[in-house]
């Protein structure tokens, strides 16, 4: 509205300056044209006199030449008054281009042609927004966003995402054809050069690609900057494309209504009853007292311990009056996929939400509602990415005493990691789960079922929601890569135990432990010399 009200007064003001100027011209012209008094009139020569006739030709020269200097003066003046004007103008449009009427970007569909314009208007201000023709001021470098360098066949990545891989071809689709249509675009704009249609240029291709450099700007658009060989060694050709991101449109307005949503927490076991007691608590306080929407259902396999966690189990029952409870037992070797199979399929009310969980997961109520939201029967399932804790006695190694559980779960890069190559705990609607097939029953032991799902998932017209969640955590322990393990399940296991140890700078100062401390000594030894 301020911008408005700002344009309003400014154009009566230009209006205003331009009908001055005209006036003032006006002015300038009539008395340029008009006679000099008689004081001021040259002296006319006489009617006989033998130059009469060449004395009014050059008067009347001398005339014809003063107006003919005015007309050009007042020409110029004419000029400058429409150049000003159209700078005015141009300033107008930009103004009017940088802060766009958010409204008038939605779609019309009375008028689709006025919608069109203002749309491409829109677009188009995405560009002057843009970091394309300069720079912006930052206030620091972490404010920077960076560029990422492609060839025909790699990708060059600061984020490396879950390969880990510096460089890679781009494995995403999306983004392997974001870049080969960017390449193409830019060589079928080599090959249409404006000027002459009939004169012959050179054909570009792919491979004349040198290289291209390329960042997002998330709420403007992505730009692209191509370079391509030129005519000889030392010449090239430069694209610059940008693809500027729409306005925000509005898809879906619902309300959700969670409070009858039961979610079905499976857990599967074999041992571990110390690591079983400690779930318990943190079920009975997030699931039991602050939810209360919650079934539990244990598969245990075998009979060691098993009397001591189903003793666990009923004391929490009595103490918290929790009767939603199941316990299954398999009298048979561990498969983790198995006991969350067995547990889905076991369930005999109505269809329910699945969350398949293990015994060193702690999770708040927060993250029980984002299991409901992000589920939906038939159309969605959630595969958070949780927060991993490093082996609290190397982080907290310098301290007098270990923190407490709760005080230790704080997501910062020196206290643990984003899990993003784990996908065993999830959230599905029982449904979904019986209709893609359940988990694949031939994996034994430790790793590669849950992944098995969720290529599943991936591989069907469901929506896979995939996204860090600061509500789930991996508690640390330790791991114990099994001799009976397959060698894949074995590699896996050990990269796992790798990074769950701690941060690469915490495993760097394990390793130089001896470096320092001899530099400690010497540094003791010289304060005493002097």
């Amino acid at each position: 509205m301020m911008f408005r009200r700002g344009l309003i007064l400014f154009l009566p003001r230009l209006a205003g300056l331009l009908v001055v100027a005209c006036c003032s011209v006006s002015i300038v012209y009539m008395l340029a044209c008009t006679p000099r008094g008689d004081n001021q009139q040259l002296a006319l020569p006489r009617v006989h006199s033998p130059t009469a006739k060449e004395g009014y030709e050059a008067i009347l020269q001398e005339r014809e030449e003063q107006h003919r200097n005015y007309i050009i003066s007042l020409k110029k003046q004419i000029a400058q008054l429409k150049a000003e004007l159209q700078g005015r103008s141009k300033q107008l449009k930009n103004v009017q281009g940088q802060h766009p009427d958010p409204s008038a970007t939605q779609p019309d569909h009375s008028n689709p042609e006025k919608a069109q314009a203002n749309l491409l208007a829109f677009l188009r201000s995405q560009i002057d927004k843009a970091e394309v023709h300069s720079g912006v001021k930052l206030s620091t470098e972490y404010a920077a966003v960076p560029f990422e360098s492609f060839t025909l066949q790699k990708v060059y990545q600061l984020e490396t995402g879950l390969t880990r891989h510096p460089e890679e071809k781009p494995v995403r689709k999306d983004k392997r054809d974001e870049l080969v249509e960017v390449i193409e675009l830019a060589a079928g704009s080599l090959n249409s050069p404006a000027g002459d249609g009939n004169a012959k240029h050179r054909l570009y291709t792919a491979s004349d690609f040198v290289e291209g450099i390329y960042r997002t700007e998330k709420d403007k658009g992505t730009l692209y900057e191509l370079t391509f060989k030129g005519d000889s060694k030392h010449q090239f050709k430069k694209i610059v494309l940008f693809r500027p991101f729409g306005p925000v449109m509005k898809v879906k307005n619902e309300n959700v209504n969670v409070a009858d949503t039961l979610i079905n927490v499976i857990v599967p076991l074999a041992k571990r009853a110390s690591k079983f007691r400690q779930f318990m608590q943190n079920f009975r306080e997030m699931g039991i007292q602050q939810d209360g929407r919650i079934h539990l259902t244990v598969v245990y396999f075998g009979k060691e311990q098993m009397n001591e966690v189903k003793s666990i189990l009923e004391n929490t029952s009595k103490s918290a009056n929790f009767k939603n409870f199941t316990f299954i037992h398999l009298n048979e070797e561990f498969s983790r996929g198995k006991g969350l199979d067995v547990g889905a399929r076991f369930w005999k009310g109505n269809n329910v939400v699945l969350f398949f969980c293990d015994v060193d997961i702690y999770f708040t109520a927060e993250f029980l509602n984002s299991c409901r939201l992000n589920t939906q029967p038939g159309k969605k399932v959630f595969y958070p990415v949780l927060f991993s804790q490093y082996n609290p006695s190397i982080i907290y190694g310098h301290h007098d005493s270990i923190p407490s559980l709760e005080q230790q779960l704080v997501i910062k890069k020196e206290t643990g990691f984003w899990r993003d190559f784990g996908f065993g705990m999830t959230c599905q609607y029982r449904s979904d789960f019986i209709n893609i097939g359940g988990f694949d029953l031939d994996i034994k032991g430790w790793g590669g079922e849950d992944v098995h799902l969720y290529r599943k998932y991936l591989h069907s017209n469901l929506i896979v929601i995939r996204t860090p969640v600061r509500s789930l955590f991996h508690l640390w322990h330790e791991k114990q890569c099994l001799d009976e393990l397959t060698p894949e399940q074995y590699k896996m296991c050990m990269q796992s135990k790798a990074m769950n140890e701690a941060s690469h700078g915490q495993l760097g100062m394990l390793v130089f432990k001896q470096e320092i401390e001899t530099h400690l000594q010497r540094q003791k030894l010289s304060s005493k010399k002097t």
